[in-house]
């Protein structure tokens, strides 16, 4: 499969971008691994005519709204993001009647039409900057909870107000879970991502994005860690540290959805060009703004 897949997307100038969370197998074979903010960029400076995006739903729309004129794929379009969509009806405007000077933040595992709504898009690497950079005091996060939580706490200057969102995954790490690796493993360093809870956050030696764990990791002087995020990074975090030990909570954060993006999957899609992400021109438009943003303020 994997020389099927290889002379394919030769053959159609194709490009392959995968998350970290993807499965190993997935993530051996793609031509970028990252995390949503370097994906969105790769997509971006892509001159590839297909992009084959093994994520989930928010980062194929992202990846199409960036490149109009690009064939976006899934390997499966059934996966997806919960958090994406968990922002009650009429939050946003609310919100916006309330404070004068608001700006809308969306992270952006987020919708295409929950970007519409938007000021800015972040990602985990880039919230806390991009927070600090806007001119607005008032400061509506949305959808995720803890990210916002964390970013508040980086910026204790602005007015963050949180959106009741969160990503199962994350979410589902106890205080407990991290106490109870880290009495088999003393020694070891716990990187958490800032999706987490509070309590997680609160045992943490380090907090970051999957890249910023990745690269902590390989820096580090230490050889044990426990792993406070979806269990995909493995893969590339023994690639780059085979001497290292990494340890998970138990039961081991693992995202469905991104599991779905198999290489039989990556094949029949560069086979048939079936499964492809389509977002409509107006809901583009509107979506590329915060997005061209996010990257701008990024820099």
């Amino acid at each position: 499969m994997k020389d099927q897949i290889e002379q394919l997307k030769r053959a159609k100038n194709a490009v392959i971008l995968a998350h970290y969370y993807a499965p190993a197998e997935v993530q051996e074979i793609a031509d970028f691994v990252g995390d949503s903010f370097y994906l969105a960029k790769i997509a971006k400076q892509s001159k590839a005519d297909i992009i084959v995006f093994c994520g989930v739903s928010f980062m194929g729309e992202s990846a199409k709204i960036l490149n109009p004129d690009k064939k976006v794929l899934m390997p499966d379009l059934v996966a997806d993001c919960p958090m994406a969509h968990m922002v009650a009806r009429g939050a946003i405007d609310e919100m916006r009647a309330k404070y004068n000077d608001l700006a809308v933040v969306c992270y952006i595992n987020s919708t295409a039409e929950l970007k519409c709504q938007s000021d800015v898009c972040v990602t985990s690497s880039n919230a806390v900057k991009i927070v600090k950079a806007l001119p607005n005091k008032n400061i509506f996060f949305i959808p995720d909870r803890n990210l916002g939580r964390f970013v508040a706490e980086q910026v204790p200057e602005k007015n963050i107000i949180l959106n009741d969102g969160c990503c199962p995954i994350h979410a589902a790490i106890t205080a407990q879970q991290v106490k109870a690796e880290k009495d088999k493993h003393p020694d070891a360093i716990v990187l958490s991502h800032p999706e987490c809870d509070a309590s997680v956050l609160a045992l943490s030696d380090y907090i970051g994005s999957t890249a910023e764990i990745i690269s902590f990791a390989k820096n580090s002087v230490a050889n044990e860690f426990i792993v406070c995020t979806e269990d995909g990074v493995n893969y590339k975090l023994l690639s780059e540290n085979p001497n290292k030990c990494f340890y998970y909570p138990k039961p081991h954060p693992c995202c469905a959805d991104m599991k779905l993006n198999t290489l039989a999957a990556v094949l029949s899609v560069l086979e048939k060009e079936d499964k492809e992400v389509t977002v409509n021109e107006d809901v583009r438009r509107k979506a590329l703004l915060p997005l061209e943003k996010m990257l701008e303020l990024a820099k």
